[in-house]
Parts: structure tokens; C-alpha cells; sequence
């Protein structure tokens, strides 16, 4: 597996750009649609913690576990933000996460173009050879659209995580090998014809 570094990737009406400080202000005007932060089982940030969390996700990036970007449409509007996280070169493995939309882009195109997206530059251009994901056991809207990709439910890890509300939270694992992920992708594209 190579390495990930920041890159833009885009196609499918979306475009995710390297997180920077500079998307301080549009990060909080997308958390603000639908004031997403208060979903307790979610790490969406106030808008006093907007910054604390780009510092934190671009220490991840230098620290080589996370790759994190902004999510736009093509016409250039901020939508949401996602990443890479828990990268293990050496088992050839990136999990997708950190992953919320404003809320009038949710259950739209957004989130299959964007997983599109990852997946084709995990599995082709860093020659992964698993990409997992995974959700807060109460979070059932997102283990609904994992799924709906077509990602494996692996199990639950039990008293996994610490939430931002302090509690801890069972997590939900999921995975797409390699190999799954032609047919994977043909359902995903299919996905997108269809809901054009």
C-alpha cells in the first residue's frame, strides 16, 4: 500500500479538496444546517470548536493516520467534510470516517459520490487491500448507508469509544475487501445512474 497524501479528488458532481485552517468559516456554516452537533452520538463540532477540530484532524494527517477533506458540490458550495482515519500501511488498510453533510444534502447524492470517490482511491491509486468504516451503535441512519453501500457489518465492538458527551459508545465495524469491491462499485455507479 502506498502511503496516502493530500490530493483532490472529483467526479460524480463532487469534489473533495485537503482539509486547511482556511475552511474554518464554511465548516461552521455547514455544521450550522441542521445543527448537526446535537447529535450526541456524532463528533460534528460547535462552531467554537470548528478550529480545535481542523488542528486536530491535520495533527492526525502529519502524524500519518488520518487524511482528512472538504466536501464540495462542483458548483463550489461546502456540503461536508470526511476523511481517512486509523491508516495501517503495513496491513494495507484506511478506514473511512469523520463523515457529516449539511443537512439538506443528506440522503442525496452526496455521501455514494463521495464514498465513490474514496474507495476508487483507496483500492486503485494506494492499492488498498481493506477499507473499513464504522458508526456509534446508536447512529442507525449511518449504519443504514454503510450498508447500503454494500460494506460488510464485521461486528460491534463492545465499550469501544469515548463520545464527546463523555459516555462511551459500542461501535459498529464494517469492511470492503478488495476483492468485493468491483461488484461494489458496479452497485454504487448503478446507484448514482439511477438517482441522477
Amino acid at each position: 500500500m502506498r502511503s496516502p497524501t493530500p490530493t483532490t479528488l472529483a467526479g460524480h458532481g463532487v469534489r473533495l479538496e485537503p482539509l486547511s485552517l482556511a475552511h474554518v468559516e464554511e465548516l461552521r456554516a455547514v455544521a450550522a444546517d441542521g445543527r448537526l452537533w446535537e447529535l450526541w452520538f456524532t463528533t460534528v463540532p460547535t462552531a467554537d470548536e470548528t478550529l480545535g477540530y481542523i488542528e486536530k484532524a491535520l495533527a492526525g494527517q502529519q502524524a500519518g493516520h488520518m487524511l482528512p477533506w472538504v466536501v464540495r458540490l462542483d458548483s463550489g458550495e461546502m456540503v461536508g467534510t470526511t476523511r481517512y482515519h486509523d491508516i495501517v500501511t503495513e496491513v494495507d488498510r484506511v478506514e473511512i470516517g469523520y463523515t457529516w453533510y449539511a443537512a439538506r444534502w443528506q440522503r442525496s447524492h452526496v455521501n455514494t459520490a463521495c464514498k465513490l470517490l474514496l474507495l476508487d482511491h483507496a483500492f486503485e491509486a494506494l492499492d488498498c487491500g481493506v477499507v473499513g468504516l464504522r458508526t456509534d451503535r446508536f447512529n442507525t441512519r449511518s449504519q443504514r448507508a454503510i450498508e447500503a453501500l454494500g460494506a460488510n457489518r464485521d461486528g460491534v465492538i463492545r465499550h469501544h469509544m469515548r463520545r464527546r458527551d463523555g459516555t462511551v459508545r459500542d461501535t459498529v465495524m464494517y469492511s470492503i475487501l478488495r476483492t468485493e469491491y468491483p461488484d461494489i462499485r458496479r452497485h454504487l455507479l448503478s446507484r448514482m445512474e439511477r438517482n441522477g
